[in-house]
């Protein structure tokens, strides 16, 4: 025993076999040679798997009980500096034991806002489907890529059957698509495949072989538009801001003015981006009449539906969306309104002809080869601008499949009848001031203390009022009884926006919600 602790820090699978057999340690007490180290595994599953359970048993607690917990906070807030040094960030030349490492996960989990929160209104996403969790628990075990049916055959095949469901939502019997990280790059997907079909020989020449490009997007359209112009060398300069009416939709009329300006600077347009459930106010663009100017410039018509998209699921709220199936592509969040959890964002494609792949492949051959033992068309790889992607649909497959298409439709429907209460309730209260009624699932408002109703006509009013918004924020943070953004827009000072969508939540909380802002505003 008196060997024990010269190779202590050897580990506790190294001191199990030296314990079943000792004479493997030489007469010093070194461990074995680098070859006989190298016949035993370096980690010991079980010692893993241990360790797993008691971490599950933390976050099962921390997050899944006490973060749905209204009693609980939404979060528990800490300053910067104070934070860091609770979480001690600093990483080490040697490691911890297990009971310090399961209280880093639980500080983790307790330092964390709780998206899951019934009371967390804060994004354009909330709560938690624990079918959905099963589903990004399976996915993170298996660790596998989408990339090709050899590593990944049950995915692909999964894949292609949710995008084709998805499509068919749309209003497409045959098409293409790809799972993408984020509305963001689906979008982008969108403006480089448009870009390809119009002119192929970019992908070798490059933007010098091609004329002045022109976008166009709403005013109230995602910054992705931005991004993706700059990002594919196309220019910001070349997005024209299409005007919008009083409900933030597009204007077609004004979009037949802006592509004839582009023409008349010499840019060739290519590219119309409109969008259904615009980011602040929830609007939807009327599809039709763009769909209308569309095929007859021959332009590619792409819908940013990445928050909207799941009015698809609803009889009654599909409407929003009349016109979708004239698109060319269609961005769709499901990690969104349909709660799969982050990240899962479907870019759904018309076209038949396998342009994903023509635009983007690179024929690596050590992934793709072409004299595989199966079909190679099963090799999704070369759709992506990626090389490892991960698995996203799993998640969405798997609620799916516990829930149903009613069940997911009536998860939309009741979001919709949870904002009517909403409404209603706000116009019964002094002080709560709708900027626009809503049209989606966004209700955006502002609180008008009691000090500063009747005094609208004041120089300093608007001042005033801006600060309304951050400090009742900074209260209900602090006090981690709710989160709900704000933000000014097109001219308005700062004002608040409400999400309404997790299925966790009741009337009681919209009542909740109202009470609280009174209680943390009417001092202002």
């Amino acid at each position: 025993m008196s060997q024990l602790p010269r190779f202590w820090n050897q580990g506790w699978s190294f001191f199990l076999d030296w314990w079943s057999n000792p004479s493997a340690v030489s007469e010093q007490g070194n461990p074995p040679s680098g070859e006989q180290q190298l016949n035993n595994p370096l980690l010991d599953h079980r010692e893993g798997q241990m360790f797993l359970t008691k971490a599950f048993q933390v976050i099962l607690e921390e997050v899944l009980c006490k973060g749905t917990n209204v009693q609980e906070k939404v979060c528990d807030w800490r300053e910067p500096e104070e934070l860091s040094a609770l979480l001690d960030l600093e990483l080490r030349e040697n490691g911890e034991p297990e009971d310090q490492l399961l209280k880093r996960v639980q500080d983790v989990a307790k330092y964390s806002v709780k998206t899951n929160h019934p009371r967390f209104f804060n994004q354009l996403f909330s709560g938690v489907d624990y079918h959905a969790l099963a589903g990004r628990f399976l996915t993170e075990a298996l660790n596998t890529s989408q990339y090709t049916y050899e590593v990944a055959p049950v995915f692909v095949l999964m894949e292609n059957e949710v995008l084709s469901k998805l499509r068919s939502l749309v209003g497409w019997t045959q098409g293409d698509g790809i799972f993408c990280p984020g509305g963001t790059v689906s979008n982008m997907y969108a403006m480089n495949l448009a870009r390809f079909q119009a002119f192929p020989e970019v992908k070798t020449k490059g933007m010098c072989a091609l004329p002045p490009l022109a976008v166009f997007a709403s005013q109230e359209s995602h910054y992705s538009v931005l991004k993706a112009a700059a990002f594919q060398g196309i220019g910001t300069e070349q997005v024209f801001k299409v005007k919008v009416d009083n409900r933030g939709c597009m204007i077609p009329e004004d979009l037949g003015e802006k592509i004839e300006l582009a023409k008349s600077q010499g840019a060739v347009p290519f590219f119309v981006h409109a969008t259904s459930g615009t980011t602040v106010k929830g609007a939807f663009d009327p599809l039709e009449p763009i769909a209308d100017i569309c095929e007859k410039l021959g332009l590619w018509m792409h819908v940013d539906a990445a928050w909207g998209g799941s009015v698809l699921l609803s009889k009654e709220h599909r409407h929003l969306m009349r016109g979708i199936e004239r698109s060319d592509s269609v961005t769709w969040n499901p990690h969104k309104m349909m709660m799969t959890g982050l990240q899962c964002s479907a870019f759904l494609l018309k076209n038949t002809t396998d342009l994903l792949k023509q635009c983007h492949c690179a024929d690596a051959t050590y992934l793709f080869q072409q004299d595989k033992f199966y079909d190679v068309s099963l090799d999704t790889g070369d759709k992506s601008i990626q090389c490892g992607r991960k698995v996203d649909c799993l998640k969405l497959w798997l609620m799916w499949k516990a829930i149903g298409s009613k069940g997911l439709e009536e998860r939309v429907d009741r979001a919709f009848a949870h904002v009517r209460y909403l409404v209603e309730e706000m116009k019964k209260r002094e002080g709560f001031q709708l900027i626009w009624e809503p049209e989606f699932v966004n209700v955006c408002f502002w609180f008008i203390p009691p000090s500063l109703r009747g005094n609208e006509n004041s120089p300093d009013y608007q001042d005033r009022l801006s600060k309304v918004a951050p400090t009742i924020k900074e209260r209900m943070m602090k006090q981690g009884t709710m989160m709900v953004g704000y933000q000014p827009h097109s001219g308005r000072v700062n004002f608040f926006r409400m999400i309404v969508i997790s299925p966790q939540i009741s009337n009681q909380d919209m009542t909740f919600f109202l009470n609280e802002i009174e209680r943390l505003g009417n001092d202002l």
